[in-house]
């Protein structure tokens, strides 16, 4: 079976924290999932994750925001890194 490609992972560092932002394609979806997609986006600082978005394999494509868990409608990339990096700036 094809294993998962690195797309994307970058790391920087914005409003005194730091994002990192992670995406393999993966030959299956991660289940509930229904695209060929992996991901984990983050903020931090200060220690604390201030927002996140991932596809954790059982709960699906979700984010986390002040504490709370989301629900998160993926599209495409684009529009994930998009939406993750208007929910930074939001927080910063």
């Amino acid at each position: 079976m094809p294993k998962a490609r690195l797309l994307l992972h970058t790391r920087t560092s914005v409003h005194g924290g730091a994002v990192e932002m992670t995406v393999w394609s993966v030959p299956l979806p991660v289940q509930p999932s229904e695209h060929a997609f992996k991901y984990r986006l983050v903020f931090v600082r200060g220690g604390q994750r201030l927002v996140g978005y991932d596809n954790e394999r059982g709960k699906g494509d979700h984010k986390h925001m002040g504490g709370r868990e989301h629900r998160y409608r993926f599209t495409d990339i684009d529009t994930l890194v998009g939406d993750f990096l208007r929910d930074v700036e939001k927080l910063a």
